[in-house]
């Protein structure tokens, strides 16, 4: 049976990684219990469809060229979170009462109510985020196909970093727990 990680929950709150045989997630990588490390590394999306006919086919070729250079087996992991555009809201709201000149609050209004409305539940607006994971026992060769992930997709014009605990914890909690973080606790 595994144990469970006594380091990775405060007391009485345990996550995924307790029920799994994971070590622990330290420095961007997960580390099993049979002494695998886990890690990768998380891309910035681009929209190519902004870009002129032949921008796009530079981008799409650069990125096949990419993946063909990779000569290990990895997990590209796409998952989608919920937008959260509060901060974006509150400085809209602070134009707004700022400015003076009617025409332009209508402007800022008609930009709060069309944010609001993608912050509905009718559109459910998210942000998609892809992971490019491995797993490694070498240390040396982590940091070797860390390397050529993160320089392979700068040079296909995409920017990406080494996934964080956080990003990690994210990701078995979205494929284990359907995205929601769950504390157990006792019923009172």
């Amino acid at each position: 049976m595994t144990q469970m990680n006594s380091n990775s929950a405060p007391s009485g709150v345990k996550y995924a990684e307790d029920w799994l045989p994971i070590k622990s997630i330290n420095n961007g990588m997960i580390l099993t219990d049979d002494g695998y490390y886990v890690t990768g590394v998380k891309v910035s999306p681009k929209n190519i469809f902004i870009l002129d006919e032949q921008s796009q086919n530079a981008t799409l070729f650069n990125l096949s060229t990419f993946y063909n250079t990779l000569d290990f087996d990895f997990w590209l992991l796409v998952s989608d979170r919920p937008v959260d555009i509060s901060l974006y809201l509150n400085e809209l709201q602070v134009e707004y009462n700022k400015n003076p000149n009617s025409a332009i609050r209508k402007l800022i209004m008609q930009d709060i109510n069309k944010a609001n409305l993608f912050m509905s539940r009718d559109y459910n607006v998210v942000d998609t985020e892809y992971t490019f994971l491995f797993k490694e026992k070498k240390m040396e060769l982590v940091q070797k196909k860390l390397h050529t992930l993160i320089s392979g997709l700068s040079n296909a014009g995409l920017n990406s970093t080494q996934t964080s605990n956080a990003d990690l914890r994210i990701l078995l909690d979205n494929y284990l727990n359907d995205g929601i973080s769950t504390n157990f606790r006792a019923v009172m």
